[in-house]
């Protein structure tokens, strides 16, 4: 198929294209070479672009509802299957449209996801190493064993969310002033060096969690279960 002069394909080499707006809606684009494309407002509702690689692609306001960015890949010459998921690494998400959108493993160090929408997602695994999460709503949001190393989630939603880990998610210098932490289950999380000014853990699970060097300024503890397993009765630390 053609769109805008471009021939849309899996595997297909897309470096820099220019498919802003275009309709891409449910078309095969696994595998393909999508890095520093321009998708801005582009549909990509139910696009497979598993293994595609997104990186420095700007998806500025697009609409990757129910697209599939992750998925299994038959090895070549053998029955064996393996998992690949989309390459968004440094990839531009602002205002985009996740609804129904797979994120488990998703490879999306240093996106920029200011103010998306990723209530009740599940972003298990995935690679958030220096996303910009500013704003953003993860209220729900499944982030077991997900690296958030300097991750920015200034001001985020993460009421209810699931950070916990195999061995813990790794928030290691993640921004987390004013986040709403509240219920969030953060048992066994490295939290070392992290900033939790004026965040609300209250009521949140912080047992066993690394909470070295915190910064707890002003931040909310009532109820919160503490690393050592006891709980805080009220207020800040």
């Amino acid at each position: 198929m053609n769109v805008n002069g471009y021939e849309i394909k899996p595997q297909a080499k897309l470096a820099g294209a220019n498919l802003a707006g275009a309709n891409l809606n449910y078309l095969d684009l696994s595998g393909a070479n999508l890095t520093h494309a321009n998708l801005t407002g582009a549909n990509l509702i139910g696009t497979k672009l598993a293994g595609a690689d997104l990186t420095g692609a700007n998806l500025e306001d697009a609409n990757l509802e129910d697209a599939i960015l992750f998925g299994e890949v038959k090895k070549r010459l053998s029955s064996h299957q393996y998992s690949i998921s989309a390459n968004l690494t440094r990839a531009n998400l602002t205002r985009a449209n996740l609804n129904g959108a797979n994120l488990a493993h998703a490879k999306l160090e240093d996106a920029n996801l200011e103010g998306a929408d990723l209530t009740g997602k599940n972003l298990e695994g995935a690679n958030l190493l220096g996303a910009n999460l500013t704003r953003s709503n993860l209220t729900g949001a499944n982030l077991t064993g997900a690296c958030l190393f300097s991750a920015n989630l200034t001001g985020a939603n993460l009421e209810g969310a699931d950070l916990t880990r195999l061995e813990g998610a790794n928030l290691c210098e993640a921004d987390l002033t004013d986040a709403n932490l509240k219920g969030a289950n953060l048992q066994g999380a490295y939290l070392k060096v992290t900033d939790l000014a004026g965040a609300n853990p209250e009521d949140a699970n912080l047992q066993g969690a690394d909470l070295s060097y915190e910064d707890l300024t002003d931040a909310n503890l009532t109820g919160a279960t503490l690393p050592d397993g006891s709980t805080h009765k009220y207020g800040p630390a």
